[in-house]
């Protein structure tokens, strides 16, 4: 697709950059509708399914040839769009669940896992989207599509696959009524082993975040 597609009056639905354009303006909006917190109770689900199909958009677009951009260096696009209100809301309304280990590279032997934020990763994420939604939206149709790929392999990719994982086992605890192990007070940039991780993690009960967060427990 040319970049002069993105002006002709109905754009292909088929053509590759529009889905992959659509999904990502799909999950921006999404996301940026549960930080303002008018429906809590959902947050969580919405959340789990908004994340899942932005990667299913990443699959694909790791699954596709190289794409090279138009122009060697990349356009000016100006300061980017803050994000820390967003991220603030966020870590708000996920606070009980916030905080989760994670494992940066599952190839890399004998990595210890670290605590990472729900929040922040979102926030992460989305400066990326928006960054190659920018491009999309200033016709820069290639452009877009190469930021997006480059990111996902980069950055946006594993972040996201990383916050899947978490808000899946979230889920997981609630639905089978599992105990919940919760991070609780660690901070995030320390570099923490497994066994610190182990001993600082407190139990919090499924039921006790269940309702908050909008998860029914299986009876």
């Amino acid at each position: 697709m040319s970049d002069a597609t993105l002006h002709e009056t109905s754009p292909d639905p088929d053509d590759f950059v529009v889905q992959i354009a659509d999904q990502v303006e799909s999950f921006l909006v999404a996301v940026t509708e549960v930080a303002k917190g008018d429906e809590p109770d959902s947050a969580v689900p919405f959340l789990l399914l908004e994340v899942s199909q932005l990667l299913l958009a990443g699959g694909r677009l790791g699954a596709h040839e190289d794409i090279v951009p138009e122009e060697r260096y990349e356009p000016d696009l100006g300061p980017e769009a803050d994000v820390d209100e967003l991220r603030e809301r966020l870590a708000v309304m996920l606070e009980p669940i916030d905080v989760y280990s994670e494992v940066f590279d599952p190839y890399e032997p004998r990595k210890a896992p670290v605590p990472a934020r729900i929040s922040d990763d979102l926030a992460d994420v989305i400066t990326d989207l928006r960054h190659g939604m920018a491009h999309y939206r200033a016709g820069r149709t290639t452009e877009a599509l190469w930021w997006w790929q480059f990111s996902y392999f980069s950055n946006w990719g594993s972040t996201a696959s990383a916050t899947l994982r978490a808000l899946q086992s979230v889920v997981a605890h609630v639905r089978l009524n599992q105990p919940l192990e919760e991070l609780d007070g660690l901070d995030t940039d320390q570099d923490l082993g497994e066994e610190i991780l182990a001993e600082e993690a407190g139990k919090v009960m499924a039921q006790e975040i269940a309702g908050p967060l909008g998860l029914r427990t299986v009876k």
